[in-house]
C-alpha cells in the first residue's frame, strides 16, 4: 500500500499539508467541504505537490517535517519562485 505526503493550495492562497492512503480520495474529500478542519473553511482547494511512500509513519514524519518550513521553503518545494 502507497501512502502519500501532500500539499493544497487554498482558495485564499495559503498552503496546507496532510497525508493518506489513498490520494485521490483524499482530495475529493477536501474538495466536498469534508477534509480537514482548515481546509473546509478555505475553500477550493487545489492539489499543488506530492510525494509517495511506502509506509505511514513515512508519510507522516514528512507531512510534519513539511508543516514546519516556512512559507519561503514551501513555495520553493512545490516549484514556485514568490507568492
Amino acid at each position: 500500500m502507497s501512502c502519500y505526503t501532500y500539499m493544497l493550495r487554498c482558495g485564499d492562497g495559503s498552503l496546507y499539508t496532510g497525508w493518506t492512503t489513498d490520494l485521490q480520495r483524499r482530495l475529493e474529500t477536501h474538495r466536498a467541504g469534508k477534509g480537514g478542519k482548515y481546509t473546509r473553511s478555505h475553500l477550493p482547494v487545489e492539489l499543488v505537490y506530492y510525494e509517495e511512500y511506502a509506509t505511514a509513519r513515512e508519510a507522516r514524519s514528512r507531512e510534519a517535517r513539511i508543516k514546519c518550513l516556512p512559507r519561503k521553503e514551501k513555495l520553493k518545494l512545490i516549484g514556485q519562485k514568490k507568492d
